[in-house]
């Protein structure tokens, strides 16, 4: 099964809803920006035990590597909810930026 970006933005930011009543975190504009540090601070953590140059974590190799995979979610999903709150079309902006330099 394959989502689209659209369709994967519009499920995460379901998922941040249920969040924000569940917490009662409000989530501004600061927020969704220092999400994404805290995303990726948590990403490099994880790959930094996954390569054994970090802070012992998971015992086994495959539940560290599904635990990079669980913080790679984290960061793409609060990537798609800081373009959103934004207003950022990602897809447009992949075109515009990245996608011009293909034949």
């Amino acid at each position: 099964m394959s989502s689209t970006l659209a369709e994967l933005s519009e499920q995460v930011g379901q998922v941040s809803d249920i969040y924000e009543a569940r917490t009662g975190i409000l989530r501004d504009a600061d927020w969704y920006a220092l999400k994404l540090s805290e995303e990726l601070g948590e990403l490099t953590a994880e790959y930094l035990r996954t390569t054994a140059r970090g802070r012992k974590g998971a015992e086994h190799a495959a539940d560290s590597r599904t635990q990079l995979a669980d913080e790679t979610a984290d960061l793409f999903a609060h990537l798609l909810l800081f373009a959103a709150a934004q207003g950022i079309d990602i897809e447009s902006a992949l075109r515009r930026k990245w996608f011009k330099y293909l034949p």
